[in-house]
């Protein structure tokens, strides 16, 4: 449309890629109907997709750059598993192609001024600031009060790509361990179902909010002790950096952006902010819950984990820089 106008004619474009699974796929109408677009883009290296039109793999052929929200999900949506029947074009692309992880606000997460949280804390007082929030959070959800007993929260939509499978397939075992749940959210009506169940069965152990309450998140990131993450895949994850800058020990699947900001627990160097697991596999998933459970008691390894995460910076200063950096590299945008 604007390929004529001087104002446009040397600007370039950068498209961020967030999640590949949701491509905006329309009848090929649209191209005429609605787009006033002319079918000489319709074709294998432009928008067409097995005779529709696909929105992003229009954005992906035409753009100057791609980035996408962390360095692994770059690599991982090249290949075929990640890759949402777009691999091959983003292989194709690879060399325009850059992972920038995504920045979380560290004013608003922020557990030194949270105003939501009954007790403000550093990393210097995490233990104290977490044993006082763990209590009032067990107190509102009507879980038992007890310190010592462990508690993983689960804050997500509530479906499949999140792991939901997995968690439930070993929820009962996990509580049979003595753990507590302290689970929000909302998704699939199979997962509410379960969840709702559990609660209701086992209300001093599990607490189930179907829905979503930014408070009682906040509340949960500063009071639970471990926060479960197994995603079959996630472009980048905000959760697992909420959660680290709350010294909530974060476990994770290693995939995506949780592979890049969670670096699992080496007993030997003292070194890791969590723990991970690579296959998608309950008992894998599971296996590594009870090895976190084991370092709980050892009360210097936690504290450290603890203040490990607390102090990382996933703030959007490093993020930014990145991005400038890439504007300024692409013709008709570093000048701009």
């Amino acid at each position: 449309h604007y390929a004529d106008d001087p104002f446009y004619s040397t600007m370039s474009t950068v498209l961020t890629i967030h999640n590949l699974k949701y491509q905006g796929v329309f009848p090929k109408s649209v191209l005429g109907d609605l787009l006033d677009i002319g079918w000489n883009f319709f074709h294998p290296n432009g928008v067409e997709y097995h005779d529709n039109v696909n929105f992003l793999k229009g954005g992906i052929a035409y753009a100057d750059k791609l980035t996408t929200v962390s360095p692994t999900y770059a690599q991982e949506i090249q290949l075929p598993f990640f890759g949402e029947n777009l691999d091959g074009l983003l292989r194709k692309r690879s060399a325009d192609l850059v992972g920038i992880l995504n920045g979380l606000d560290y004013d608003i997460y922020n557990p030194e001024t949270d105003p939501h949280i009954p007790m403000n804390y550093t990393s210097r007082s995490v233990v104290n600031g977490k044993a006082v929030n763990k209590a009032a959070l067990q107190k509102r959800l009507g879980l038992q009060q007890d310190s010592k007993v462990p508690m993983i929260a689960v804050i997500s939509r509530l479906v499949g790509q999140k792991g939901m499978d997995l968690i439930t397939h070993v929820f009962d075992e996990l509580t049979a361990d003595g753990v507590q749940f302290a689970v929000l959210g909302s998704g699939e009506s199979q997962y509410e179902r379960f969840l709702r169940d559990r609660a209701q069965r086992n209300p001093h152990q599990v607490a189930a909010a179907i829905g979503f309450d930014d408070a009682l998140a906040h509340q949960i990131y500063a009071g639970a002790d471990m926060f479960l993450m197994p995603s079959l895949f996630e472009p980048c994850g905000l959760s697992q950096l909420m959660a680290l800058r709350y010294g909530c020990v974060p476990i994770v699947r290693e995939t995506g952006g949780l592979r890049d900001t969670v670096k699992s627990y080496n007993s030997e160097t003292g070194e890791g902010t969590g723990f991970a697991f690579a296959n998608y596999n309950a008992h894998d998933m599971l296996f590594t819950v009870r090895r976190a459970l084991g370092y709980f008691g050892e009360k210097h390894v936690w504290r450290a984990l603890c203040q490990r995460g607390m102090d990382m910076d996933f703030s959007w200063r490093s993020s930014a820089r990145q991005y400038e950096a890439l504007y300024q590299g692409v013709p008709g945008l570093g000048d701009s």
